[in-house]
């Protein structure tokens, strides 16, 4: 619950302060720091939180997985609704190939957490999908109250209600929202085979965590007087094997199902016990670590990739880090998007080739980025975005508006237009407007402002491109060209100045 409730709190309500970001659960989460140490060489950007995780898993066990991480509450929750069938012990090892092939790929510079890591698998699918479903689904109710006059009141009075407690500030909607959510309802659709099947079988996170726990103060022992009904063995979400009467410790969750539901009260704690770890096999292990080094130049074939010839539209938050090392930082949690008070922050496809999906964006036509807005870096858990100030994020570049002079109002059809210049934000103006000649096709001169752009003041906000009245491509768009994070994305005339 103190998740969720975070979450909700990780957003902007007019204020450019996050008191409560969910980071903080992703700031204990070793498996991602782990990976972002491995792939940057460097402890920069990482907060120390992840030892105290490691360190109560060392001696009490796997405690996170049974009592911290709230994407196991939901596989739980959802694991309620039906008993399914008992898999093998040696399903348990394939999370270890995971987790050896995400730190496989880490070591030779690849960023692969995020798409493996439970919390971060866990904010994205809420942030993109789940929560903009709900918010949509009461706002649709709402608005049918409010339709009907006798409940107009009434639905005001919810309205006001609910915001306050959960309902965002403006509804936001994310591309590859349906996607995202797919895979969100397949892994909790898994609890409907077997309960807590990504806990078990696919968690590289738990992975980690089984290999870390070695001393587990509570220690199980099956006692003579075991009737052998295998009721613990059926709800174990661990592994404890009562035919063996042997106890999985890298498995255990530390939930007390065992104890709870054995009617003869033949599973105690303490004394000795018969401990097995999961067995790997040697051949899988070198399969495993082989192809996470093989995904890095896979994924970086990619003309895309990197800067080797950068995409015009692949325009970062504002305080990122230069591209391949963004790449290298980057876990796709989606707690930019989440803050981000217009919505501009989507989650990418192939701008950045594949090494660079569901990392964030900005696409000025769905939002612009806020001149004197810097959630984006309060929330970065990784340092792939940096918190900067707000004079800071004020000078920051994330690129460059262009006219296209064949779309835009005065130049094409002299009509008078004069939206870029009003709303462009930055102290001097970006954009401004000099006086012109139109010539209609009768011959007659009509005098127009025709807006054109400096180079040295625009910060690439995109604001311009929002607002352009221009209906289906804007007359104005902006590119990553001239972003301060990078000195190869500079503009020729550049070299001439």
């Amino acid at each position: 619950m103190l998740f969720f409730y975070l979450f909700l709190k990780t957003e902007s309500r007019g204020l450019d302060e996050i008191g409560y970001p969910v980071k903080i659960f992703l700031e204990f989460d070793p498996l991602i720091s782990l990976t972002t140490m491995l792939a940057n060489r460097s402890l920069s950007g990482i907060s120390y939180l992840f030892l105290f995780t490691l360190l109560i898993t060392f001696f009490l066990g796997r405690v996170f997985c049974g009592w911290a991480c709230p994407l196991g509450f939901l596989n739980d929750l959802v694991g309620k609704i039906k008993n399914g069938f008992k898999s093998e012990k040696k399903w348990f090892a394939l999370k270890y190939y995971l987790l050896f092939f995400t730190l496989s790929g880490s070591l030779f510079s690849l960023q692969l957490s995020g798409f493996f890591d439970p919390i971060s698998f866990l904010i994205r699918s809420l942030t993109v999908f789940l929560y903009p479903f709900v918010v949509f689904i009461f706002h649709a109710f709402i608005d049918l109250l409010y339709s009907l006059s006798f409940l107009r009141s009434f639905a005001d009075c919810l309205y006001d209600f609910l915001k306050e407690i959960f309902l965002p500030a403006r509804p936001s909607y994310f591309y590859q929202s349906s996607f995202i959510g797919a895979l969100f309802i397949f892994i909790l659709g898994l609890n409907l085979l077997e309960k807590r099947f990504w806990c078990k079988h696919l968690c590289p996170l738990g992975a980690l965590l089984g290999l870390v726990s070695f001393l587990p103060i509570v220690r199980r022992r099956v006692k003579e007087n075991c009737t052998s009904c295998y009721k613990c063995t059926h709800n174990c979400t661990g592994g404890l094997d009562i035919k063996k009467k042997k106890w999985f410790v890298s498995e255990c969750i530390e939930c007390f199902e065992c104890e709870r539901i054995c009617s003869e009260g033949s599973i105690l704690r303490g004394g000795k016990s018969k401990e097995l770890r999961v067995n790997l096999e040697r051949r899988a292990f070198f399969l495993s670590v082989f192809f996470g080094g093989i995904m890095v130049p896979i994924m970086r074939l990619n003309p895309r990739s990197g800067e080797r010839q950068f995409n015009p539209r692949l325009i970062r938050p504002p305080g990122s880090v230069e591209e391949s090392e963004f790449l290298r930082r980057c876990i796709r949690c989606g707690e930019c998007m989440k803050v981000c008070p217009t919505g501009g922050l989507q989650p990418s496809f192939m701008e950045s080739g594949i090494e660079g999906i569901w990392t964030p964006i900005l696409i000025p036509k769905i939002g612009y980025c806020e001149f004197s807005c810097t959630m984006c870096g309060q929330v970065c858990p990784v340092g792939a975005i940096k918190k900067l100030s707000r004079e800071e994020k004020k000078r920051t570049k994330i690129g460059l508006a262009f006219i296209d002079k064949n779309r835009c109002l005065p130049y094409a059809f002299g009509i008078s237009c004069i939206v870029c210049e009003e709303v462009c934000p930055t102290p001097k103006k970006a954009i401004f407007l000099e006086e012109g000649e139109f010539i209609t096709l009768t011959g007659k001169k009509r005098k127009v402002k025709l807006p054109k752009v400096d180079p040295q003041l625009c910060v690439g906000c995109g604001i311009c491109e929002a607002k352009c009245p221009v209906s289906d491509f804007s007359a104005i768009y902006v590119t990553s060209a001239q972003e301060s994070r990078s000195e190869k994305k500079r503009l020729l005339f550049e070299i001439f100045s």
